[in-house]
């Protein structure tokens, strides 16, 4: 029997609201057993100490686990729970359900859903070569379970992965092991970093042999054009979400994706939504927005200090961080395109497209 994707898209009043999730719930939209994966982005810092992610988890594995009937350690060991933590400008909080349900309407090629897991990593493999071939073992598991075995099928890939705290580095060294960083925050950039270039290996964008702990997180000629990474404090494992399109699928949504050169690359935004049919000169207009199911996105600020050659201060600023200016700016290019601020833009992009670029990736309804 052929399977469907659904992607739903509710608003969220806090991090620990997960009321619209319900709703669907009550309302028959879907069954909680039919949830594979929830994408949410949150209002925090989006930094080590952002506990929005925590907090949403924590609510989104008891109530899915009450209406199933199980702990929220069974949900979260079964759902890909992924919190990314940073709504700045006027990026607005939400969460994406995923599902899966089996249907008997015919195949007609669709958006294909699959999810993979790593096992927990230990502090010493964090951002390394360990770290980077389990994520590519746990994409191609998961593009087994959504049934896609052409790499080129696949349009994106979202990867939650832990970072290295103070903590974990002291059990490390206890251990006589060496981590890859002993400074918390610069760890979420090479734990990304690492899964990134998993993503990039598992779908053959990059060869092994170019692959090594030395490049990750130094040669940013090596990225992948598919990957979304987000580091946390809230998992000791990589969550792996695969979506692209398959013939075996049914249903009304596709996916397709470009890469944005830089944080202004508004023209990538529109060949990715024309890419599902969703093409227009300017800004969406209504009946367009109502065929809009998400935007998922990378922003990183360039390393070189400039975007088309004109100073910008992200990486300078000591009040705020580089990714929340980055979160903003890209925020506020992709919805003015898009006429919506319900855009799921996740911050530090390293090894996820170019320098200062990134992945943008859109779902439709046909």
């Amino acid at each position: 029997m052929p399977r469907q994707a659904l992607a739903l898209r509710v608003p969220m009043r806090h991090p620990g609201d997960v009321s619209a999730i319900a709703a669907l719930f009550d309302a028959g939209a879907l069954r909680p057993e039919e949830v594979v994966a929830i994408l949410g982005k949150t209002e925090g810092n989006g930094c080590v100490n952002d506990f929005t992610r925590a907090y949403a988890v924590s609510a989104l594995a008891g109530m899915l686990g009450a209406r199933m009937g199980v702990t929220p350690e069974v949900v979260m060991a079964q759902v890909a729970l992924v919190m990314s933590g940073g709504t700045e400008g006027g990026l607005a909080p939400h969460f994406l359900v995923l599902a899966v349900r089996e249907v008997a309407a015919p195949a007609t090629g669709a958006l294909a859903i699959g999810v993979g897991f790593t096992p927990d990593f230990a502090p010493e493999e964090i951002g390394r070569m360990a770290q980077l071939r389990a994520t590519a073992a746990a994409v191609r598991a998961a593009m087994q379970h959504a049934g896609i075995s052409d790499p080129a099928e696949v349009h994106y890939v979202q990867v939650k992965c832990p970072l290295i705290t103070s903590a974990k580095v002291a059990d490390a060294l206890a251990r006589g092991q060496s981590v890859a960083t002993h400074e918390t925050y610069p760890s979420m950039g090479l734990s990304r970093g690492a899964a990134a270039l998993g993503v990039a290996l598992a779908l053959g964008e990059i060869p092994e042999g170019a692959l090594s702990d030395a490049v990750i997180g130094a040669d940013w000629s090596l990225h992948s054009g598919r990957a979304s990474c987000s580091a946390g404090v809230e998992l000791e494992r990589c969550e792996v979400i695969v979506l692209g399109n398959s013939p075996a699928w049914a249903g009304d949504l596709v996916i397709g994706h470009d890469v944005m050169a830089d944080a202004v690359d508004f023209g990538a935004v529109q060949r990715a939504l024309a890419s599902v049919g969703l093409g227009a000169p300017g800004q969406l207009d209504a009946t367009a927005r109502a065929r809009l199911v998400a935007v998922l996105a990378k922003a990183e600020p360039s390393s070189t200090g400039s975007i088309r050659g004109l100073r910008h201060i992200m990486n300078d600023d000591s009040d705020i961080n580089a990714t929340r200016h980055a979160r903003a700016l890209v925020g506020g290019v992709i919805a003015a395109a898009v006429g919506r601020t319900d855009l799921f833009v996740s911050g530090g992009a390293e090894h996820q497209g170019p320098d200062g670029g990134g992945p943008v990736a859109v779902i439709a309804r046909r």
